[in-house]
């Protein structure tokens, strides 16, 4: 099974690698599911509640670019242990102010702050080990295995059980989070990592980030990606941000409906991992790029259209398919061929690009629903992906094909 799942031939470093993210996905699909719920347990307040969620997300526009120049400037591994390290620190200080029982919600969307500050550095890190552990050829591989521990953790796994253990105690799911990200502070510590081209002299924060954004711009391939990237989450965000009432207004499903999207979506996203190897090896990343993006179009056509139930959970579970092969395949365009030196500040402007599209696709999306109706969102996420693929089509070739300089 440790075969199939991390060949030998990718070597021990990037078994640890994958350890080490799977744990850190278990405590963090816990509390991505017992945040809310320690929010909802001190205020009334849905506007809190959403600032919560908000919180978690704004670091990556105020520190991306920040945690981008660290990671190309700094020890990799080192800055991961320590911003790991940090945020365990801040779950511990949470967990004592919950024992206590003087927790409230200020305290609360503190921690969430400085845990989402944490993640940012942490996460931009991360993402630029896995090229410099495995040969080119494995880079698909790594990436699915990793999209598969993160389905499986984060998404699947670890809410139902953070729920369980905050019914439990409030304290606990925090608890087994502080353990859990120890934890992958320990794998990752096994880890060694070969050495990288440093820039010459004092660090400059305002000067790297500019010659990282300068690559960017001079490399039209990983650049277009970046934009489909953007556009593509802002299209997806504005109808998921209404998700809930679609399925509850528009489908009629309920509440156990809704649950069953989401895990639908979920269930479609391990075939989509599982299967990544056979389909690397059967099609070129172009064929990939292309499919997945045009299903995409269809997905939101699709959904636009259907007013039955379980048309939409067949319609999410190959969403769920599709859009962890396209996640794998869009970051292994991107190691391949992003220079290992600008790997963390390439890394951080595309997942801005990601969180920023979110941020404007949820607010796009509620706006659009309360303006004309549930569907609306869908419609405009038809048209736009559409319109966007339409324009990058032939540009996916060069996309997929592009090498590192």
């Amino acid at each position: 099974m440790l075969e199939a799942i991390a060949p030998a031939r990718m070597g021990t470093a990037f078994r640890w690698l994958l350890a080490s993210s799977w744990t850190s996905n278990v405590g963090d699909g816990i509390a991505l599911a017992a945040g809310p719920l320690l929010v909802a347990s001190q205020t009334d307040s849905a506007f809190l509640v959403a600032l919560a969620a908000v919180l978690h997300r704004l670091p990556w526009l105020l520190f991306g670019l920040w945690a981008g120049v660290l990671a190309d400037r700094l020890d990799r591994r080192r800055v991961v242990m320590v911003a790991n390290g940090l945020r365990a620190v801040v779950v511990a200080l949470l967990v004592a102010v919950v024992a206590t029982g003087r927790v409230d919600v200020g305290v609360v969307l503190a921690a969430m702050l400085l845990m989402g500050v944490a993640e940012v550095f942490a996460d931009t890190t991360s993402q630029t080990l896995l090229p410099m552990l495995v040969d080119r050829r494995d880079l698909g591989i790594g990436n699915a295995r990793l999209q598969a521990g993160f389905l499986t953790a984060n998404q699947l796994a670890g809410p139902p059980v953070g729920a369980f253990l905050f019914a439990a105690g409030m304290a606990w799911p925090f608890v087994v989070q502080v353990v859990t990200v120890l934890l992958a502070v320990v794998l990752i510590g096994r880890i060694s990592l070969p050495a990288v081209p440093r820039p010459a002299g004092p660090s400059r924060v305002r000067q790297d980030i500019a010659e990282g954004l300068r690559w960017i711009w001079s490399h039209p391939p990983v650049r277009t990606l970046a934009l489909v990237i953007l556009v593509f989450n802002i299209t997806w965000a504005a109808p998921w941000a209404i998700l809930v009432k679609y399925s509850l207004d528009h489908l009629q499903m309920g509440p156990v409906g809704f649950g069953l999207l989401t895990t639908a979506t979920g269930v479609g996203g391990l075939l989509g991992t599982f299967t990544y190897g056979r389909l690397e090896r059967r099609f070129s990343l172009a064929t990939l790029m292309k499919v997945c993006l045009s299903l995409e179009v269809l997905f939101h056509l699709s959904l636009a259209l259907t007013t039955t139930g379980w048309v939409a959970l067949v319609i999410m579970f190959v969403f769920g398919a599709y859009a962890f092969v396209w996640g794998t395949v869009s970051s292994t365009v991107r190691h391949r061929a992003v220079p290992t030196r600008f790997q963390g500040r390439v890394g951080s402007v595309y997942m801005m690009c990601v969180f920023g599209g979110i941020v404007a696709g949820n607010a796009l999306g509620g706006l659009l629903a309360e303006r004309w109706g549930l569907t609306a969102p869908f419609w405009f996420a038809f048209v736009g992906a559409g319109l966007t693929l339409a324009l990058v089509w032939r540009e996916l070739s060069h996309i997929a094909h592009a090498e590192a300089d």
